[in-house]
């Protein structure tokens, strides 16, 4: 799970229960696998839905 595009990928921590008893946990990525146009060739990437966006708003 990673952005081909930012790099974004899982980050971890721990979650801290009300007694401060500490368990891993890992954020995820919101990544998606779409075809876009990259150079004026369509590809399959996987790529952050921030990433998207940005691509979004500059093909407009």
């Amino acid at each position: 799970m990673k952005c081909n595009i930012c790099g974004k990928s899982a980050l971890f921590g721990h979650n801290v229960s009300h007694s401060k008893r500490h368990t891993i946990r890992r954020w995820l990525p919101n990544i998606q696998r779409k075809t876009i146009m990259v150079e004026g060739k369509k590809t399959k990437v996987s790529l952050c839905t921030r990433c998207l966006r940005t691509q979004y708003k500059t093909a407009r």
